[in-house]
């Protein structure tokens, strides 16, 4: 019969987690003594039960291992330390030659620019160049320019008087204008259907 997998979390029943714990326990300290039987391992097993219970296991002197493991950590400690600082100078050195060569590729299309060292350039680069040349040139006429009418225009402005003028009602739309027209009321039948009225009768 095939047994399913344990599901690692803590044991509620207090009873069932300390027979697991004597079972376990058992077989860990097993395992360290054969392992350093079969291998000729130096091996120190620590445990303390849920109630403060030390059980320990060691091949040779608990302390000895204890004392051999904190100076290996030193030496652990001081080596890694050690390669980061390689590796902090190292990246460092890269980025420094990486930064060197871009002002040097900067520098270079300065003087291009400016027409020095145009010897070891191509016709291609050359023509790049007088044209970047001329771009420059243009773009800072037009921006001259376009101050100067900014400039002009701000003048404009202060210049203009600045006056409300209000249009008379009757001049804005003279469609509009109110005309008098003369009517007549008159009370009563029109003559036609008076005379009408007067034969019938």
């Amino acid at each position: 019969m095939v047994r399913g997998k344990t599901e690692l979390k803590r044991i509620e029943n207090a009873t069932s987690r300390q027979v697991t714990f004597s079972k376990r326990r058992s077989g860990l300290l097993k395992k360290a003594f054969e392992l350093s039987v079969l291998c000729d391992a130096e091996v120190a097993l620590i445990v303390f039960s849920p109630k403060g219970k030390l059980y320990e296991f060691s091949s040779s002197s608990t302390h000895k291992t204890i004392e051999r493991y904190q100076k290996n950590e030193k030496s652990l400690g001081r080596l890694n330390r050690k390669l980061n600082d390689q590796l902090t100078t190292e990246h460092l050195k890269e980025e420094a030659a990486t930064m060197t060569r871009k002002l040097e590729f900067l520098e270079d299309s300065k003087r291009n620019l400016l027409g020095h060292g145009l010897e070891a350039s191509t016709l291609d680069e050359i023509q790049q160049n007088l044209l970047f040349t001329e771009q420059i040139a243009q773009l800072k006429e037009e921006g001259k320019n376009l101050m100067k009418e900014n400039a002009d225009l701000r003048k404009r402005c202060e210049m203009l008087p600045f006056t409300l003028t209000t249009v008379p009602q009757e001049e804005k739309d003279p469609e509009r204008q109110i005309m008098e027209v003369e009517t007549e009321l008159i009370i009563g039948l029109p003559e036609t259907r008076k005379r009408s009225l007067l034969t019938l009768l």
